[in-house]
């Protein structure tokens, strides 16, 4: 039906609200099955980069599923990262390396946390609260390795003050010890 949408616009003028309502629920569509080959070749076919971007925008902004999210960010960073604001910009970074971070959890776990998949540093001290030490060595390696060069509005250095602060509330004992006597 999509298709034939978009066909049935090629031949008649339509009203631009209604080509990006129609794009972008076509797309939401593909990335909900999974089918990120067709989802590109959609965003290709359109034109009008404003077009794109706009239906884009506005898939990511409805907060589609991880794989989804992670397609998205990945896709307005690569193609229109001049286009946007800096807090756009890093806001859409931030969900790309957050999404990256999610998939290095544990399936059934990714849940858990999707909702904050736009925040690395809250998942990170979330994942710190519950205890999860192991998954926190391979988010921060990923961390790490993802925010090499780019300015996303946190920094590594924040990542090592973040992880200090909790090592450091771990050793904090709240009462003295004693010595027993014998």
């Amino acid at each position: 039906d999509y298709e034939l949408c978009e066909e049935w616009g090629q031949l008649y003028p339509v009203p631009r609200e209604d080509l990006i309502n129609l794009h972008r629920e076509h797309l939401l569509h593909l990335l909900k099955i999974g089918d990120m080959e067709k989802a590109l070749q959609l965003l290709q076919r359109i034109e009008d980069p404003g077009v794109c971007l706009a239906i884009s925008e506005q898939s990511l902004d409805q907060h589609p599923n991880l794989a989804a999210s992670h397609f998205l960010a990945d896709y307005l960073t690569a193609h229109f990262y001049a286009s946007l604001t800096t807090a756009r910009r890093n806001e859409i970074q931030a969900l790309y390396i957050g999404s990256k971070v999610l998939l290095t959890l544990p399936e059934l776990s990714r849940v858990n946390y999707f909702h904050l998949s736009s925040r690395p540093l809250l998942m990170l001290e979330q994942l710190l609260m519950n205890m999860k030490v192991d998954w926190v060595a391979v988010a921060v390696q990923t961390l790490h390795q993802l925010l090499a060069g780019r300015e996303i509005g946190f920094t590594v250095e924040d990542i090592d003050n973040l992880l200090s602060k909790y090592a450091e509330k771990a050793l904090n004992f709240p009462f003295t010890l004693k010595e027993k006597r014998s």
